[in-house]
Protein backbone atom coordinates (compact mmCIF):
# COMPACT_ATOMS: atom_id res chain seq x y z
CA UNK A 1 0.00 0.00 0.00
CA UNK A 2 1.76 3.44 -1.11
CA UNK A 3 0.66 5.64 1.29
CA UNK A 4 4.14 8.35 1.20
CA UNK A 5 2.42 11.86 0.79
CA UNK A 6 6.17 12.31 -1.92
CA UNK A 7 4.92 8.72 -3.89
CA UNK A 8 1.25 10.09 -4.49
CA UNK A 9 1.39 13.53 -5.21
CA UNK A 10 0.41 14.40 -1.87
CA UNK A 11 -3.11 12.76 -1.81
CA UNK A 12 -3.58 9.59 0.25
CA UNK A 13 -6.36 8.31 -2.07
CA UNK A 14 -3.68 7.40 -5.31
CA UNK A 15 -1.99 9.65 -8.07
CA UNK A 16 -3.01 12.65 -9.94
CA UNK A 17 -2.77 11.86 -13.77
CA UNK A 18 0.36 13.31 -15.01
CA UNK A 19 2.11 13.77 -11.22
CA UNK A 20 4.29 11.04 -11.49
CA UNK A 21 8.16 11.10 -11.06
CA UNK A 22 10.04 11.57 -14.35
CA UNK A 23 11.91 8.04 -15.04
CA UNK A 24 14.70 8.58 -17.36
CA UNK A 25 15.62 5.60 -19.57
CA UNK A 26 19.25 4.36 -19.47
CA UNK A 27 21.81 6.29 -21.05
CA UNK A 28 21.63 6.15 -24.77
CA UNK A 29 24.06 4.83 -26.82
CA UNK A 30 27.77 6.70 -26.81
CA UNK A 31 27.73 8.64 -29.81
CA UNK A 32 30.96 9.36 -31.87
CA UNK A 33 33.84 12.20 -29.92
CA UNK A 34 32.57 14.72 -32.94
CA UNK A 35 28.88 14.31 -32.09
CA UNK A 36 29.55 14.23 -28.09
CA UNK A 37 31.60 17.70 -28.93
CA UNK A 38 28.30 18.92 -31.11
CA UNK A 39 25.99 17.87 -28.11
CA UNK A 40 28.44 19.90 -25.22
CA UNK A 41 28.50 22.95 -27.74
CA UNK A 42 24.91 22.94 -27.70
CA UNK A 43 24.43 22.35 -24.28
CA UNK A 44 26.67 25.34 -23.39
CA UNK A 45 24.91 27.31 -26.13
CA UNK A 46 20.81 26.39 -24.56
CA UNK A 47 22.73 27.05 -20.65
CA UNK A 48 23.90 30.79 -22.12
CA UNK A 49 20.39 31.54 -23.43
CA UNK A 50 19.41 30.53 -20.62
CA UNK A 51 21.73 32.51 -18.47
CA UNK A 52 20.65 35.85 -20.79
CA UNK A 53 17.05 35.34 -20.25
CA UNK A 54 17.16 35.31 -16.35
CA UNK A 55 19.70 38.42 -16.64
CA UNK A 56 16.91 39.83 -18.28
CA UNK A 57 14.83 39.91 -15.38
CA UNK A 58 17.52 42.45 -13.82
CA UNK A 59 17.15 45.04 -16.68
CA UNK A 60 15.50 44.90 -20.24
CA UNK A 61 12.17 43.35 -18.61
CA UNK A 62 11.50 46.32 -16.37
CA UNK A 63 12.48 49.25 -18.94
CA UNK A 64 10.41 47.98 -21.14
CA UNK A 65 7.21 47.80 -18.94
CA UNK A 66 8.67 51.45 -17.87
CA UNK A 67 8.54 52.18 -21.71
CA UNK A 68 4.82 51.21 -22.17
CA UNK A 69 3.67 52.39 -18.87
CA UNK A 70 4.95 55.99 -20.10
CA UNK A 71 3.19 55.22 -23.88
CA UNK A 72 -0.12 53.97 -21.92
CA UNK A 73 -0.04 57.19 -19.56
CA UNK A 74 0.75 59.67 -22.59
CA UNK A 75 -2.14 58.04 -24.53
CA UNK A 76 -4.58 57.79 -22.28
CA UNK A 77 -3.56 61.04 -19.96
CA UNK A 78 -3.91 58.74 -16.95
CA UNK A 79 -1.56 57.60 -14.39
CA UNK A 80 -2.88 54.98 -12.82
CA UNK A 81 -4.06 53.30 -16.02
CA UNK A 82 0.23 53.83 -17.00
CA UNK A 83 1.50 52.00 -13.81
CA UNK A 84 -1.51 49.17 -14.19
CA UNK A 85 -0.50 48.59 -17.66
CA UNK A 86 3.48 48.80 -16.36
CA UNK A 87 2.95 46.22 -13.60
CA UNK A 88 0.78 43.95 -15.99
CA UNK A 89 3.62 43.95 -18.57
CA UNK A 90 6.25 43.19 -16.27
CA UNK A 91 3.91 40.11 -14.75
CA UNK A 92 3.53 38.91 -18.17
CA UNK A 93 7.14 39.11 -19.27
CA UNK A 94 8.08 37.86 -16.02
CA UNK A 95 5.97 34.74 -16.00
CA UNK A 96 6.48 34.06 -19.76
CA UNK A 97 10.06 34.54 -19.36
CA UNK A 98 9.83 31.95 -17.03
CA UNK A 99 8.30 29.33 -18.95
CA UNK A 100 10.22 30.16 -21.80
CA UNK A 101 13.37 29.35 -19.13
CA UNK A 102 11.78 25.92 -18.06
CA UNK A 103 11.53 24.88 -21.65
CA UNK A 104 15.28 25.62 -22.13
CA UNK A 105 16.21 23.71 -18.83
CA UNK A 106 14.54 20.46 -20.03
CA UNK A 107 16.17 20.64 -23.32
CA UNK A 108 19.12 21.22 -21.84
CA UNK A 109 18.78 18.09 -19.92
CA UNK A 110 17.91 16.17 -23.08
CA UNK A 111 21.42 17.60 -25.08
CA UNK A 112 23.49 17.02 -22.22
CA UNK A 113 22.16 13.26 -21.91
CA UNK A 114 22.63 12.43 -25.56
CA UNK A 115 26.45 13.96 -25.00
CA UNK A 116 26.89 11.35 -22.27
CA UNK A 117 25.92 12.76 -19.06
CA UNK A 118 23.66 11.13 -16.93
CA UNK A 119 22.01 14.38 -15.98
CA UNK A 120 18.96 14.14 -14.05
CA UNK A 121 18.22 17.05 -12.94
CA UNK A 122 18.46 20.64 -15.06
CA UNK A 123 20.01 24.19 -14.05
CA UNK A 124 17.83 26.26 -13.60
CA UNK A 125 17.38 26.68 -10.02
CA UNK A 126 21.10 27.29 -10.09
CA UNK A 127 20.80 29.69 -13.07
CA UNK A 128 18.18 31.78 -11.43
CA UNK A 129 20.31 31.84 -8.28
CA UNK A 130 23.21 33.03 -9.75
CA UNK A 131 21.47 35.72 -11.64
CA UNK A 132 19.43 37.24 -8.88
CA UNK A 133 22.48 37.07 -6.60
CA UNK A 134 24.84 38.60 -9.81
CA UNK A 135 21.84 41.02 -10.45
CA UNK A 136 21.05 42.41 -6.52
CA UNK A 137 24.82 42.99 -6.48
CA UNK A 138 25.01 45.46 -9.09
CA UNK A 139 22.10 46.98 -8.43
CA UNK A 140 23.05 47.36 -4.77
CA UNK A 141 26.66 49.07 -6.21
CA UNK A 142 24.60 51.18 -8.60
CA UNK A 143 22.29 52.51 -5.97
CA UNK A 144 24.71 53.55 -3.61
CA UNK A 145 27.44 54.88 -5.93
CA UNK A 146 25.91 56.14 -9.17
CA UNK A 147 22.01 56.58 -8.83
CA UNK A 148 22.59 59.89 -6.82
CA UNK A 149 20.84 58.71 -4.29
CA UNK A 150 23.05 59.84 -1.86
CA UNK A 151 22.92 63.34 -2.55
CA UNK A 152 19.24 63.95 -2.37
CA UNK A 153 18.06 66.30 0.40
CA UNK A 154 17.42 64.39 3.58
CA UNK A 155 15.40 67.07 5.15
CA UNK A 156 17.65 66.85 8.61
CA UNK A 157 19.89 70.02 9.33
CA UNK A 158 22.37 70.50 11.87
Amino acid sequence: MRTDPTDNGGLFIGRRPGTGPVRYRALPPAGTRGRKRIDTCIALLLLFVMFLVSASFWGPIPVAGLWVGSHVQYFTDSPGAGVLSAFLFVFGALILSLMLMKRIDRAWILVRRSAGHDQREGALGRVFGFTCAVGAAAFSVWLLLFSGAHLAPTGIRF
